[in-house]
């Protein structure tokens, strides 16, 4: 919270350094968004935003992020519901004993079904409504709560910026660099098993060592705490009916996104209604279904505030009119370097983009607009732009603070922020050097 506070006031005091401007912008049938126009940048007239417009802006942010918000406090609601039942307990027991002697498969498992998904559907806030799950299972192996957001957000993260087809940035950056669609499906499939497997590794070596340091701190403690478990009296077949059901919920909610384009208010909807019919099955009655909603409400309140702090540090720097302004400064000097130095330039400019502007989608139609004609100037192939776009600002979604998803889902988890950027920071370093070696063999190949 202190992180994103100091964030919103540095935002509001570079709408006092950084000189306002705007691009043009047009609507694109291809990208099927708004886009920037190349080389119409201009300067606007300056909004500096002061110390308490700062702190209204705030507010703005959390309206901006409402969807969000609601979904976070509606999701755990609805698992709060599920776990009165002892539904999910009953469950992860079942699992923890059917894998007795075969633990070891658990992370490369669950980090290849989150991965698919980022590389899929760009699987990011979907997943907070995993995490009561995630943490019931990493409790009963003896993992951290660390080891449950790296091997659901994290995988997901590296899948999404290695990815030949992820939708919202591949695909709409091919598109908003009008390179044809899953062009070099072959070149990206392979830097992505590689970063998967390094990634997976990097949180099966974290799982053993936080497990030992459990182990040894239950050796020491006579008295250690047994984990609480529900006193709420489920049947078997009516534990099996509410896993039938939040199974359902879940591929349905699945089909939404990816058939009907569902949105956070339909996504949202759904995981209501299940909680509702979890607790009518698990005979909780409707004040007990009630008071267990509200239970999840407030264990989930701090992860909703972070996503709505997050947001209002993009909110201050765009209505200081200074987003265009730090795109056109990244890049511009770009054009005077030789091709290889360009396309790492382009791959770091991304990067600190994405701090500012922390939507991948709207930082491809952003930028890559601008970044394509620069590539055909510098006779670089306009695939190099893309690979760097995705590795530079996908990669980023693994540290940002302004990242939603991820600030939400340390919130949910309780893993402090710093002991996070503790884990990743090397194992970004090592994928980000994955991807400039991606880049810059395009470059030498030129990669079409």
């Amino acid at each position: 919270m202190v992180l994103l506070v100091a964030g919103i006031f540095l935002a509001a005091l570079l709408t006092w350094i950084i000189p306002a401007g705007q691009y043009e912008r047009r609507d694109d049938p291809v990208a099927g968004r708004e886009v920037v126009v190349a080389g119409t940048y201009h300067r606007v007239d300056a909004r500096h935003i002061g110390p308490f417009e700062a702190m209204v802006e705030t507010p703005k942010g959390m309206i901006a992020a409402a969807d969000v918000i609601f979904f976070v406090f509606l999701v755990g609601g609805a698992f709060a519901v599920v776990d009165r039942t002892g539904a999910l307990r009953r469950a992860v027991d079942w699992l923890t004993q059917e894998l007795q002697g075969r633990q070891s498969w658990i992370i490369p498992a669950v980090c290849a079904v989150f991965a698919l998904g980022g590389a899929l559907e760009n699987l990011q806030e979907e997943i907070i409504a995993m995490v009561p799950v995630l943490l019931l299972l990493c409790r009963r192996m003896r993992y951290d709560p660390l080891t449950a957001v790296a091997m659901s957000l994290g995988a997901a993260s590296v899948g999404s910026s290695f990815s030949p087809a992820n939708p919202f940035q591949a695909v709409i950056a091919q598109k908003a660099s009008q390179v044809p669609q899953f062009s070099g499906f072959g070149y990206r499939l392979v830097f992505l098993l590689l970063a998967v497997a390094f990634w997976t590794w990097g949180v099966q070596r974290h799982a053993r060592l936080a497990r030992t340091r459990a182990d040894d701190r239950a050796a020491a403690s006579d008295d250690a705490p047994e984990e609480s478990v529900s006193t709420e009296a489920t049947s078997v077949g009516r534990t099996a009916v509410i896993l039938a059901l939040v199974g359902v919920t879940f591929a349905v909610f699945i089909s939404g996104v990816i058939f009907w384009k569902w949105d956070f208010p339909e996504d949202t909807a759904a995981f209501f209604i299940m909680g509702i019919a979890a607790g009518l099955i698990g005979k909780l009655g409707w004040n007990g279904t009630a008071e267990a909603f509200v239970e999840g409400f407030r264990s989930m309140t701090f992860a909703a505030l972070l996503v709505g702090f997050s947001r209002a540090i993009y909110v201050v720097l765009d209505d200081g009119k200074v987003v265009d302004t730090l795109v056109l400064g990244l890049f511009s000097p770009l054009r005077h370097l030789p091709v290889a130095l360009s396309a790492a330039g382009m791959m770091l400019g991304q990067t600190v983009l994405h701090f500012p502007v922390p939507s991948v989608s709207g930082q491809a139609v952003l930028t890559l607009p601008i970044l394509a004609p620069l590539a055909d100037l510098l006779k670089m192939s306009r695939q190099v732009a893309v690979l760097a776009y995705q590795y530079g600002a996908g990669l980023c979604e693994l540290l940002t603070p302004t990242n939603a998803a991820l600030m939400a889902i340390l919130g949910a988890a309780r893993v402090r922020y710093d002991d996070w950027l503790r884990f990743v920071w090397p194992l970004y370093l090592a994928l980000a050097a994955l991807g400039l070696l991606a880049v810059l063999l395009a470059v030498a190949t030129g990669l079409r």
